[in-house]
């Protein structure tokens, strides 16, 4: 986990190494969030991508209700589908720092091309798509 803090690197120590592994390999996993609104679980599925040991989740430059959801309540879990089949209870934290969304957008766009391939520059990203780390409850 180059580049990881050590609290980062602490709170994945105490996850399955399997588990872990899943995660980092993995780029498809489901969330449930609580709607903001309803007060009912919503699930979903998404992308994701680990960067300098933490999840983060992302999408195109839109309106999300997923977003809207965990900035209501932050509480959610991840389902891990890819390497493992486990249900991670987490908290959202969303990333609003100009300077830290740019590096985190940049981080993603160059590990996963699709991103890239969206017609969309980079400070469109970093200024109207959704971004959270998923801070697993361990």
């Amino acid at each position: 986990m180059v580049g990881a803090s050590a609290a980062v690197r602490y709170r994945f120590e105490m996850i399955d190494s399997t588990v872990w592994r899943a995660i980092e390999t993995g780029m498809t996993c489901d969330i449930t969030t609580i709607g903001r609104r309803s007060g009912t679980p919503r699930r979903v599925e998404i992308w994701y991508v680990v960067v300098d040991g933490a999840i983060y989740i992302t999408g195109t430059p839109e309106r999300r209700d997923w977003l809207a959801n965990v900035r209501a309540n932050p509480a959610m879990t991840m389902h891990v589908k890819e390497g493992a089949n486990v249900d991670l209870p987490a908290h959202a934290a969303e990333i609003v720092d100009p300077a830290e969304r740019r590096r985190i957008m940049a981080e993603i766009r160059s590990a996963v091309g699709w991103y890239a391939e969206q017609g969309h520059s980079l400070d469109e990203w970093v200024d109207a798509s959704p971004l959270i780390r998923v801070d697993l409850d361990t």
